[in-house]
């Protein structure tokens, strides 16, 4: 059920009955830019109901997501939003209120189960017929505080652990998801199509979902704020899974106040996910945390080996660290950390060991209309179906078949050294011998160029200390490179999420960076290129 055939059904019709009940006479409400904040301010004041919210950004998806720019970033509309807004409406309207997302359109990453009639692929054909009929654990606390599922995002397949030769944002489920600043640029991944629609307005909200840079690279290359949080903070049951270890959803936003909102709902305890168990005890309303002059006085470790990959990223990062600085922090730099390779090579070690077992795990309890139900079974499934290898292979499913469980020395060695290195003796260890409040970091470098002959170009990151510790990792957005967002990169200890927010807003009220995507066919349209392009004229 793509986009293509039962949601776009869904969406007509949606349309149609709205339009026969007289509601789309009026001027259409303008859901662009809008924050959660002033969309639930317009409802409240009676400017616009849930329902005008729905069919609005439902329009907005037809016209640039399969239509105009053609981003392709929704993979699949929810039959029954209208009905949802509707019902919220009527709640509404007899005085009851769920909370601040009350009649809210969000959309999930298709990772992701919902109790709704669309599949959970994860951009597989494998999964085109995995309909759940089940909320994962945070959908359903977003769904009781009145958050209204407008659908599923692309995603690049399996989250981007098929194949090292991948091209992110691809899925054979909902093709090559675009980036709206540029649309000849990646989207990164693997929460790409949440990055580019949240990016432009197609809903209120996206969920991400990250095991090293999978909501924060997307966030960052799409000029939006990304939280992932704590490992434990939010549950992943119900949830495509690739690491037990590192697995965690989290929100993607167009601002830091709107992430904080989500990330309030979605964290809590989950029986069925024992590494939530202190989430009740560590949550907190994140919202209250927004404080523009959170950076004054603290003390903040710049992570200098965590740039030097691209010039251009390196001079608005070092405008990001003035802006911090006239806000008041004081900035300790921090020159090398001799760990990071072996990190790598153990985190490896860890996540084939935990796809196969977690994977295996999450097959098993699908409906019986999926005929896959181990990794090994997938691997031939895409050895027979052309469409899913037309692009890339599986080398990295090859080699996660053959690991040997999660009783194998080998990978409790690797998962113990990884965890300590980069969290009591990586993250912990420079914050506690500096003496600091949190790390920054450039989020990444900016959009590449999308390549299917050779993939994914990709410069560097600042993902991979917070997501094999399992600790918080806000971006936020720090500027543009030739009109190419690239993010800031906050992060600290685990469970610091409310301080990490704080210190995100004040950047963000400080610079006001985030600019609107402009759809352009190539930054090579860009005014303040285009000279530069053509031969220089002799004097």
């Amino acid at each position: 059920m793509t986009f293509s055939t039962a949601g776009r059904v869904a969406a007509l019709l949606l349309v149609a009955v709205l339009s026969s009940s007289g509601m789309a006479s009026a001027a259409p409400y303008v859901v662009e830019e809008k924050s959660i904040a002033e969309l639930r301010a317009d409802l409240e004041r009676g400017a616009t109901t849930s329902e005008e919210l729905v069919a609005a950004y439902i329009s907005r998806i037809e016209e640039i997501d399969r239509a105009g720019p053609t981003l392709r970033s929704v993979l699949a509309l929810n039959p029954r939003a209208g009905d949802d807004a509707r019902a919220l409406d009527a709640e509404r309207k007899a005085g009851k209120l769920r909370g601040p997302l009350h009649g809210i359109p969000i959309l999930l990453k298709d990772n992701i189960d919902s109790a709704d009639p669309m599949p959970t692929t994860a951009g597989s054909l494998a999964l085109a017929k995995n309909v759940t009929n089940r909320d994962a654990p945070f959908v359903a606390r977003l769904r009781a505080a009145g958050a209204i599922i407008l659908g599923k995002t692309n995603l690049s397949e399996w989250a981007n652990i098929r194949s090292s030769q991948s091209i992110s944002g691809w899925s054979a489920v909902g093709g090559l998801t675009r980036n709206p600043y540029a649309r000849d640029r990646n989207a990164c991944g693997s929460s790409t199509g949440s990055g580019a629609a949240a990016a432009a307005s197609l809903a209120a909200g996206t969920i991400g979902t990250e095991t090293d840079g999978s909501i924060t690279c997307p966030a960052s290359i799409n000029g939006l704020v990304g939280i992932k949080p704590t490992v434990g903070l939010v549950s992943r049951t119900h949830v495509v899974p690739i690491s037990h270890t590192q697995d965690t959803a989290g929100p993607m936003t167009r601002s830091v106040a709107d992430a904080a909102a989500l990330l309030t709902i979605m964290a809590g305890a989950d029986p069925a996910d024992s590494a939530t168990k202190d989430a009740d005890a560590r949550k907190s309303d994140y919202t209250a945390a927004l404080d523009p002059g959170a950076l004054k006085g603290k003390r903040i470790g710049v992570l200098k080996f965590l740039k030097g990959y691209h010039t251009l990223t390196d001079r608005v990062f070092a405008r990001a660290l003035d802006d911090m600085k006239a806000a008041g922090a004081e900035l300790i730099e921090i020159d090398k950390f001799p760990s990071l390779d072996k990190i790598g090579e153990a985190e490896l070690i860890v996540l084939l060991t935990e796809l196969k077992a977690d994977l295996n795990a999450y097959l098993a309890t699908t409906p019986s209309s999926v005929t896959v139900r181990t990794l090994k079974d997938v691997i031939a499934f895409n050895a027979a179906t052309p469409a899913e290898l037309a692009l890339f292979g599986q080398d990295l499913f090859e080699q996660a078949e053959q690991t040997k469980g999660l009783m194998d020395p080998t990978y409790r060695k690797a998962a113990a050294m990884a965890k300590r290195l980069a969290g009591p003796q990586g993250i912990d260890r420079l914050l506690k011998q500096h003496k600091l409040d949190a790390l920054v970091a450039p989020t990444g470098g900016p959009a590449w160029t999308i390549d299917v002959v050779t993939g994914d170009h990709f410069l560097g990151a600042a993902s991979t200390l917070p997501a094999v510790a399992g600790y918080p990792h806000i971006t936020v957005p720090m500027g543009e490179t030739h009109g190419l967002p690239v993010g800031l990169s906050f992060m600290a200890e685990a469970w610091s999420e409310a301080k990490l927010i704080g210190l995100a807003y004040a950047f963000e009220q400080k610079t006001k960076a985030r600019k609107a995507p402009r759809y352009l066919r190539s930054v090579e349209d860009l005014d303040e290129l285009r000279p530069a392009l053509q031969p220089a004229k002799a004097d």
